[in-house]
């Protein structure tokens, strides 16, 4: 049973959803030093990720997002600040924030 299990639908579809997943993936690898193996496939992808103390699986599909997380015994300790950057940064992935407009016409 996983220790994290976070989803998210969206409307990207597959082909824009793995672009989405290699921004994770990147920001994963580096903020959380993970190391990530990335496999496709025709109807989902599988990006499996490990370090000491944690693993997991990211299942990319067409409409849904899917993390699930397995936590060792003291990165137990860190499971909240671990979930919520992992929200933080799907999120900022699925919907990110809109250039400022002026409000003047040109």
């Amino acid at each position: 049973m996983a220790d994290i299990h976070i989803q998210r639908e969206h409307r990207l579809g597959l082909d824009q959803a793995r672009q989405m997943a290699a921004g994770w993936i990147a920001r994963a690898e580096e903020k959380f030093d993970l190391s990530c193996r990335h496999e496709a496939g025709e109807v989902q992808d599988q990006v499996a990720f490990t370090r000491p103390g944690m693993s997991g699986m990211l299942t990319i599909c067409e409409q849904r997002f899917d993390i699930q997380v397995e936590l060792g015994f003291l990165m137990a300790a860190f499971k909240e600040q671990i979930q919520a950057e992992m929200n933080k940064t799907l999120d900022k992935l699925i919907d990110p924030p809109k250039p400022a407009t002026s409000g003047q016409a040109d």
